[in-house]
């Protein structure tokens, strides 16, 4: 049922699989442009999902019905199917799964690449209904939540720095879908996450020129889990395909090294 790319192998010196966790109207392929290769020539097994109703995966109710409790199904299911239990890396809305998934699970680590905050969403989506209410206001009534995504302009905006080649962006407002607005809007506004106290090492990465995900919204993310945040200069919300991702894949990598991952 769920579209799985799975790249590299497990080795000697990283023996623990990375999990990787795609935000809303996105799919795995955000992950397979280039983290997946990165991480696996350098040792990992490196696997992405996509969620049900995502990039190639399957459906079994209607898209608007699903939860981020379905997601989060999806992706312990994927997990589960490992053999070993993965550190899980999550972006925008797959790095609120995590924090939903450390209510009542555990992880060897978590990596949060510009995360929804514990917060919730619901100040972001004030920001875009400001700053866009006639395209807020048309989403919701057509239900086509991708709109803030789906154009160059609106793309660049929400998911990219000023500086990213336009083909990057052009790109990726082509290759964002529709999601479910009670999953990506309405739980993430009002099902907020309550994580335990959490033992396994969580590193909080964003972008300084964020347009979705504020920096104090990411500082308030690494506050959840006892930690600090660090912001890439020049860096929007999509991380892994801005053109300094080797940046945020080498952080990545280093940070897992010192926790012998």
């Amino acid at each position: 049922m769920l579209e799985v790319i799975d790249k590299g192998a497990c080795t000697e010196e990283h023996p623990v699989p990375l999990l990787f966790l795609h935000g809303g109207c996105h799919a795995a392929w955000c992950w397979d442009e280039h983290f997946l290769d990165y991480f696996a020539a350098h040792g990992f097994r490196a696997v992405a999902p996509s969620y049900r109703g995502h990039g190639r995966s399957g459906l079994d109710k209607p898209l608007r019905k699903c939860t981020i409790t379905d997601y989060l199904a999806d992706a312990r299911a994927v997990a589960a199917g490992l053999g070993v239990a993965p550190v899980l890396v999550g972006h925008s809305t797959g790095g609120f799964i995590i924090q939903k998934h450390f209510e009542d699970g555990d992880a060897p680590a978590a990596v949060l690449l510009a995360s929804t905050p514990p917060q919730g969403i619901m100040r972001g989506a004030i920001r875009v209904w400001r700053n866009h209410p006639w395209v807020s206001l048309r989403d919701n009534i057509r239900g086509n939540n991708h709109g803030i995504f789906n154009t160059p302009p609106m793309a660049r905006e929400h998911l990219f720095s000023p500086g990213t080649p336009e083909s990057i962006v052009a790109d990726c407002a082509a290759r964002v879908q529709r999601d479910s607005t009670r999953a990506v809007f309405t739980d993430m506004a009002f099902r907020l996450p309550k994580p335990r106290a959490v033992t396994a090492p969580v590193l909080v990465l964003g972008g300084v020129d964020d347009g979705t995900i504020a920096n104090f919204e990411v500082h308030a993310t690494a506050k959840a889990f006892g930690t600090q945040a660090q912001l890439f200069p020049n860096m929007g919300h999509n991380m892994m395909l801005e053109p300094g991702w080797p940046d945020v894949a080498d952080r990545i990598r280093g940070w897992l090294g010192e926790h012998g991952l």
